[in-house]
């Protein structure tokens, strides 16, 4: 197999999780540990601020939907945003997404942005670093219903009416620690704002450990809705807007890169469906491609003989080419379903739908995916 460099994150992961040994390792965890502090008080100090006064936040005119989560890195937001928009589209509700555009050079969209655009091509995106005012401007200009706050758990400026914070099964808890000695944005006991927790890749670990960290956020949100959701490739995708089954990929050789929070679950993922994956490379989250990526995706293309270049959606819409060098460039859809607890958080959601809006509430359920003919049982 060949690796372009040791790969960032994942280097960053066994840092932060301990499994790095050495005194060069410890020194730097203890570093780190110097940072968590001074973040903590600063966290600490803006959470009691919110809690201690309502008039903190400020509250628009119609029912906002939080999506969020506890760690940094890749938890399924973005199908999770994606999975709620269609929910509310399929009643007739008028949604817009708003987000902070993270990574986004000035003038444009950040790649979630543009990966939600092509999933929901009749959702409006407002990507606004102060989310109140793009939410006012959300409503005022594509008379929305409903606003979806996308990654604003911590953005609490903006009252929701409905907070839903995501755990990625694999490391629900960011090695408990916060920034910059683990991945927590804040503490665990964060999650009692949450009304919906939701533990993505769920599948991805054993029963007995889902309990465990079910048990866990029931301490600290004992009256949270508990939903567990799976991660399943959908489709394989390319420039033309052609699409394959995700078992194309078995006996292939393939060039994989991504520029993601989670590297190794999309790396995890072709390799379940069967694909020999002859060369990764890993970007930082948010990567901004540029000509000399593009040039050296292709010239590893043609020496590891790839057959395909997969990459996720997120990195594909950065890129829109149709080959890497010999090899044709495919994007791996990968979606979300409910596997657990879907009658709760439904039963939330319909809350906010409009009076006018509700009168199928009981025909229409969550929908596994992008496709209008399959539905999640209830």
């Amino acid at each position: 197999m060949v690796l372009f460099k040791r790969r960032p994150a994942s280097d960053l992961c066994e840092l932060l999780s301990g499994q790095r040994r050495g005194l060069r390792a410890a020194l730097l965890r203890g570093l780190l540990s110097l940072g968590e502090l001074p973040y903590r008080v600063v966290v600490g100090w803006r959470n009691w601020r919110h809690d201690r006064s309502a008039s903190k936040s400020q509250k628009v005119a119609v029912p906002v939907v939080s999506v969020g989560n506890l760690t940094v890195g890749g938890t399924g937001k973005t199908p999770m945003v994606a999975l709620l928009a269609r929910w509310y589209r399929r009643r007739g509700v008028r949604v817009a997404v708003v987000s902070r555009g993270y990574g986004a050079e000035e003038g444009q969209r950040n790649d979630e942005a543009m990966e939600l655009e092509l999933r929901l091509p009749d959702v409006p995106q407002m990507q606004n670093p102060d989310r109140v005012a793009g939410a006012q401007a959300a409503i005022e200009e594509f008379q929305c219903q409903l606003v979806l706050l996308d990654d604003g758990f911590q953005h609490r400026r903006l009252r929701r009416d409905l907070d839903i914070v995501l755990l990625d099964a694999t490391e629900p808890f960011g090695f408990g620690h916060l920034l910059p000695r683990g991945l927590l944005r804040e503490p665990v006991s964060s999650l009692r704002r949450a009304h919906v927790v939701v533990l993505s890749r769920a599948d991805a670990i054993e029963p007995a450990r889902r309990e465990e960290i079910r048990a866990r956020v029931r301490r600290y949100a004992p009256n949270a809705v508990w939903v567990e959701a799976s991660h399943a490739p959908e489709a394989l995708v390319n420039s033309a807007g052609e699409a394959r089954p995700p078992a194309d990929v078995r006996g292939k050789r393939v060039l994989a890169f991504c520029g993601i929070g989670n590297p190794g679950a999309f790396r995890s993922t072709l390799q379940s469906l069967g694909a020999e994956v002859a060369a990764f490379r890993e970007f930082p989250d948010h990567h901004a491609y540029v000509r000399e990526d593009i040039a050296a995706l292709a010239q590893a293309a043609r020496e590891c003989s790839a057959d395909l270049a997969v990459c996720t959606r997120k990195d594909f819409v950065k890129i829109r080419a149709d080959r890497l060098g010999n090899a044709t460039l495919w994007a791996l859809q990968i979606d979300l379903s409910i596997t657990t607890g879907q009658a709760g958080l439904e039963a939330l959601l319909v809350k906010h739908v409009p009076a006018a809006n509700n009168g199928s509430r009981e025909s229409n359920t969550i929908q596994a995916n992008s496709s209008p003919s399959r539905e999640v049982p209830s």
